[in-house]
């Protein structure tokens, strides 16, 4: 997968900050690199595929491109509910699949500077998801890896 790639060229990069975009899932807040991402949009009317997995929620027109919506909430094993408001949709250079793909996430909150200190990983050794843990002002924030599947 990119991401994988993406991580090796971060890692070699040092002490250089990688900026995130921070959301929420239910009550607690994530955050993805923001080299992943091609834009974020209000969430719309969604039709949905018969007989696809779990974690697809539909597509979507968005500027004539057929847009898949994914719950990340599914892929990642979160059961809160929430408003379910933006859809970050993921530049299709960086992901594995070819197409365009979008995350439906319940609010977008910022974008901001993680410095590698910041970064906790090994609470997560082992999973592939999940890139670390980012510490910082009296709250942790996981930093997810852009799953599609």
């Amino acid at each position: 997968m990119a991401s994988s790639q993406r991580a090796t060229d971060a890692d070699a990069g040092g002490d250089e900050p990688t900026q995130v975009l921070e959301f929420g899932l239910g009550e607690e807040t994530y955050c993805l690199d923001i080299a992943y991402i091609d834009e974020i949009v209000d969430a719309g009317d969604l039709t949905a595929i018969p007989n696809s997995p779990r974690h697809v929620e539909g597509v979507m027109d968005l500027r004539g491109k057929t847009t898949t919506i994914i719950d990340p909430k599914t892929l990642l094993g979160v059961a809160d509910t929430g408003a379910r408001e933006r859809i970050i949709v993921f530049d299709p250079e960086e992901t594995d699949d070819g197409g365009t793909v979008g995350w439906v996430v319940d609010e977008v909150f910022q974008v901001r500077d993680v410095s590698p200190d910041q970064v906790d990983e090994t609470t997560t050794a082992g999973d592939d998801d999940v890139r670390g843990i980012v510490k910082g002002d009296d709250r942790f924030v996981v930093w997810v890896e852009p799953r599609t599947e």
